[in-house]
């Protein structure tokens, strides 16, 4: 869920609370989902960290712990990426259900049938390095401030989209290269 849409139906908003979480560096937050985005595996480490039961978000639409502080620009650029068959490593920040907030280091990928189809997503996610959250922070502040100047979320992510491509530019030649980057330099 982000700032500007309402909770699905049947959901109640969740307020963040400013209360970071984390989890242990040997342990992969795990799920997988349809080709819509909804839910249909997910560890147990992904329901302690995100203060889910596992009955609560099977079925439920992986926005389900999208923080309202997470650029739409970097959302459209996974969904984009993984929809075209491709893998993306990403930095996100999600909200779990009490309202604390958790920072991951995401590895989207498309699940295929036998005929190569795309069926579903699978993402793997492990706690990130405070050195490569102090990279990411400032770029995705700058990602929000500026969907916050236009009244429409259509134009929120277009307006972030071309910032993003702006700023990862003058650092690398791609967003999977700018993170490779803080990979390489923060997380080994």
């Amino acid at each position: 869920m982000t700032t500007l849409e309402a909770p699905a139906r049947g959901r109640t908003a969740v307020r963040p609370t400013g209360i970071e979480r984390s989890f242990g560096a040997d342990e992969l937050i795990v799920s997988k989902t349809d080709r819509r985005g909804v839910i249909t595996y997910a560890n147990d480490v992904f329901c302690r960290v995100g203060a889910y039961a596992l009955d609560k978000v099977i079925g439920q639409p992986h926005n389900l712990i999208r923080h309202p502080d997470m650029p739409r620009a970097v959302f459209a650029l996974l969904w984009d990426t993984i929809s075209a068959g491709q893998e993306l490593f990403a930095y996100i920040n999600n909200l779990a259900k009490d309202g604390a907030n958790y920072w991951v280091l995401a590895h989207v990928t498309p699940s295929f049938d036998e005929r190569g189809a795309i069926v579903g997503y699978h993402s793997n996610r492990r706690r990130p390095s405070p050195g490569a959250l102090a990279q990411v922070r400032p770029l995705y502040t700058a990602l929000l401030e500026e969907e916050r100047r236009h009244p429409t979320a259509r134009a929120a992510v277009a307006a972030s989209s071309e910032l993003l491509t702006r700023l990862v530019a003058e650092r690398a030649a791609s967003y999977e290269d700018y993170i490779w980057s803080i990979i390489g330099a923060e997380e080994n």
